[in-house]
């Protein structure tokens, strides 16, 4: 898993490293840019904000237009828990927005422009120390885990005996986002028979998981427990719910951190179709 792809728990809350980065760039934008404005007598914060707003919208205008079949209602189009974005098209809108902005207002240019530039370089520094850490969970944990009948297991045992691509969801059922994503899942797994889907409970017991599953009339295969919370701490996942995909040689390939809708379930799973 790449260290922007890792999750960091803060208290209850859990929180993506590359959002992080993120909001550190816009941060600094806004100091450097309220700074330099303030010495020009011009304030630049609502174009930085400006910019960041459209930049979101586009990315999930974009998004949403590409996988508008997968969404069951128009307002699950505005349901931005799912993180369904597309950050090519939200930078190409932002950049354009202020392009815009720097060619209609000359006073701004200087101060603008050098926020700009400063929150870059936090992103792209701030990215590249992060990428030459070591990567953890690049390959399949065999974190020690047990099945619903008592019988120990481990991913590694699943994916080799399947032969098949696998997605990993870590879940409790105490996390209001790992119970709405549930029956996605289930639709999935009765869909996609070429890829294998586990679950892995993290820090419950069995009569919890089974009262659960039962409550909530779910019918899931591979449901895993993991009373130690161990495979979390392998990955690097500290909060839930998150999701891991794994190809058939038991590599990570792609991750998704909180909670997600069909869109971007479909969209993961794109990587697996033949």
């Amino acid at each position: 898993m790449s260290p922007l792809d890792q999750s960091l728990a803060i208290g209850p809350v859990g929180l993506n490293v590359g959002l992080l980065v993120l909001v550190l760039s816009i941060v600094v934008a806004l100091i450097v840019g309220g700074y330099l404005g303030r010495h020009r007598k011009v304030n630049v914060d609502n174009s930085i904000f400006n910019a960041v707003l459209l930049g979101l919208i586009g990315a999930r205008f974009i998004f949403v237009v590409q996988y508008v079949e997968s969404y069951s209602t128009f307002w699950s189009w505005f349901d931005i828990r799912d993180r369904g974005f597309e950050p090519l098209a939200g930078f190409a809108v932002a950049m354009m927005y202020l392009a815009w902005r720097l060619w209609c207002q000359p006073r701004e240019r200087r101060p603008l422009g050098i926020a700009v530039i400063s929150g870059t370089l936090v992103w792209s520094l701030t990215a590249g120390v992060l990428a030459l850490m070591p990567p953890q969970g690049a390959s399949i944990p065999a974190t020690p885990l047990a099945t619903l009948e008592h019988k120990e297991v481990t991913l590694p045992e699943t994916l080799n005996k399947a032969g098949r691509p696998m997605v990993v969801n870590l879940w409790a059922s105490w996390c209001p986002p790992c119970r709405r994503e549930m029956p996605v899942f289930e639709q999935a797994q009765q869909a996609r028979d070429d890829v294998t889907f586990v679950f892995v409970n993290q820090g419950e017991n069995l009569s919890t998981v089974n009262t659960f599953l039962r409550q909530e009339s779910l019918t899931l295969d591979n449901v895993y427990l993991d009373r130690s919370n161990a495979l979390g701490n392998d990955v690097g996942a500290m909060a839930m719910p998150t999701t891991l995909y794994y190809n058939a040689d038991g590599t990570l390939v792609d991750t998704h951190f909180g909670e997600l809708s069909r869109a971007t379930l479909d969209r993961s799973l794109e990587r697996f179709s033949p």
